[in-house]
């Protein structure tokens, strides 16, 4: 796999995973929770994909070659950008009227 094809799929998987936790109402879109998920819930779940998202661009750059150095401004970046990600879900979520 080139490093272009690595950034994109990276990018792709960001996005939807930033979205996830505002388009489904099950905790990690597998359990079913006993009470509707709340937006605490949703932040928390938003922070776990980001670790997901994270260990599978390290992993991804671990095989195209030596880990490059980072240090908190790249995980400053990368969280501000995973949050931009999530906007459009919490927009569907808590900004748009649904009809019953």
């Amino acid at each position: 796999m080139s490093q272009t094809v690595s950034v994109w799929l990276v990018v792709v998987v960001a996005f939807v995973a930033a979205n996830l936790p505002f388009l489904s109402h099950r905790l990690m879109a597998v359990v079913t929770p006993a009470k509707p998920k709340t937006l605490a819930v949703r932040l928390a779940e938003l922070l776990v994909y980001y670790f997901l998202v994270g260990g599978l661009g390290l992993l991804l750059e671990n095989r195209a070659g030596q880990i490059a150095p980072q240090t908190w401004e790249f995980y400053a970046i990368t969280a501000t950008l995973f949050v931009t990600f999530a906007f459009p879900g919490f927009v569907y979520r808590y900004l748009l009227k649904h009809r019953a």
